[in-house]
């Protein structure tokens, strides 16, 4: 336990983040995704993550003071955390996450409601990172510095922390120790990212705790990737199947990569089913599935989940594979978190050297689930070649 001031934290969220992410929307920003996303039974979790993380800031500084706004923009997580907490005034009308009404303009206003906090904490995506941005460049000198709670699709963006617990920790030290760096804000156009389009645009930066090893870190481009090297693992993981099992395979440009090995129209961003052959070759069973989809296509089926690894964070899990939900992984693996025969990792020898050392990490939102998975998992890399990786919870990386 750090010594110290109490201070104030601030709390803002966005409620409606994330909200695309299970049902394979790729993303969260618009109403009308946000309406689309609740019709297909999406949940909202970004209030629940908040609350992960005040809670954990209250437990590890006792004497802290919350302050935060009305209803689901806030309020509503710090009941669900049973921390005491004040209301500041901020215009936000007391929203109904059900109705997904809550809008730029109310994060925007929300920020600066809690101008005079000594740190701002915020739970959303990198489109929530980009609203937080424009009411700190309004404040001016008078806004403080902020942290980001991962609670979006798409977290690219270095001012977010490793897990909602880590947001928690960090916050809890800041307040003893309050140091700070700048942390860049990236974020995508939706629409083009939606037709497999990957373009982040830097958009400028905030001001966050110094903890840099507990924060995600920009997200780094698969573009120089050798197209031999993703190749040969596309090769290899065809090598592997096994007749009459299925694959789960993730987003990205290396499982893409599998789908083009075997002949099959995969997508790029969404997760896909295929289903191997007797004597080579796959089907493609489904694709571009939801949460629930994918849930009723791997029970009770031999499955191996196929996922590849978020360059420069080291995410596995988390982060633009929401579809891969704990109770898909709990069905998958079957008791056995660490069997690699049925949870296997793609990522080029270049990818894993730019972690330097640091392991893999797993957010799936379910933290017991995660330390179970914690360990060591089989990491393709080429052809004929793989590594055994060091893997565990984000949210205990650094605070375990």
């Amino acid at each position: 336990m750090t010594s110290g001031g109490n201070g104030v934290i601030g709390l803002v969220v966005n409620p409606v983040a994330g909200l695309g992410g299970s049902v394979g929307l790729k993303g969260s920003d618009g109403a009308d995704v946000q309406r689309a996303a609740l019709a297909k039974g999406a949940e909202p979790k970004a209030g629940r993550r908040a609350a992960q993380a005040v809670a954990t800031l209250l437990a590890r500084r006792p004497g802290a003071r919350l302050v935060t706004v009305a209803g689901a923009m806030g309020e509503d997580s710090a009941r669900a955390a049973a921390v005491p907490y004040e209301l500041a005034p901020s215009g936000v009308q007391d929203n109904d996450v059900s109705t997904a009404t809550t809008t730029a303009a109310d994060t925007r206003a929300a920020v600066a409601a809690l101008a005079g906090v000594d740190l701002l904490l915020f739970a959303g995506g990198d489109g929530t990172a980009r609203d937080v941005l424009d009411a700190v460049r309004e404040l001016g000198g008078q806004a403080p510095p902020v942290l980001g709670i991962p609670a979006g699709v798409k977290v690219y963006s270095g001012c977010f922390a490793l897990s909602p617990a880590t947001a928690g920790f960090v916050a809890a030290d800041f307040l003893a120790r309050p140091d700070s760096v700048e942390a860049e804000v990236v974020d995508l156009d939706e629409e083009r990212y939606r037709r497999g389009l990957v373009s982040p645009r830097l958009y400028g930066s905030l001001r966050v705790p110094a903890g840099r090893a507990a924060l995600s870190g920009r997200k780094a481009g698969s573009s120089d990737a050798v197209p031999a090297t993703v190749e040969g693992i596309a090769r290899e993981v065809a090598a592997r199947l096994r007749p009459g099992a299925r694959y789960v395979l993730g987003p990205g440009a290396t499982t893409a990569a599998v789908g083009r090995e075997l002949g099959l129209a995969t997508t790029l961003l969404g997760v896909d089913v295929i289903e191997a052959r007797a004597g080579g070759g796959a089907d493609l069973v489904a694709a571009d599935v939801t949460e629930g989809e994918l849930f009723e296509l791997v029970r009770g089926r031999e499955t191996v989940i196929v996922l590849s690894v978020i360059g420069g964070q080291g995410f596995v899990l988390g982060r633009g594979n929401q579809q891969v939900s704990p109770r898909v992984l709990d069905e998958v693996l079957g008791g056995v978190p660490g069997d690699g025969d049925r949870l296997v990792v793609l990522a080029t020898q270049q990818k894993l050297a730019g972690l330097g050392g640091r392991p893999l990490l797993a957010d799936s939102g379910d933290q017991e689930l995660d330390r179970k998975l914690a360990g060591h998992v089989r990491v393709i890399t080429g052809y004929r070649e793989s590594t055994i990786y060091r893997i565990c919870a984000a949210s205990e990386e650094f605070y375990g």
